[in-house]
């Protein structure tokens, strides 16, 4: 049988504005949008490298 792939839920918490251009982008890569959404990722050393850039503006939802 496959093995069931690990998720992570992903939550913007702080509003990019005023933050460096980077950083924009890369909560844009995770899918983003607006303050307080919540997008769901396959746990994956890319994403969890993402989320370890920008952490003051996102939180891992449990």
């Amino acid at each position: 049988m496959a093995k069931k792939e690990e998720k992570i839920k992903i939550k913007l918490v702080r509003s990019t504005i005023g933050a460096p251009d980077k950083h924009e982008k890369i909560v844009k890569a995770l899918g983003l949008t607006k303050t307080n959404r919540v997008v769901e990722h396959a746990k994956s050393a890319t994403i969890m490298g993402m989320v370890n850039k920008i952490p003051h503006l996102v939180e891992i939802v449990e």
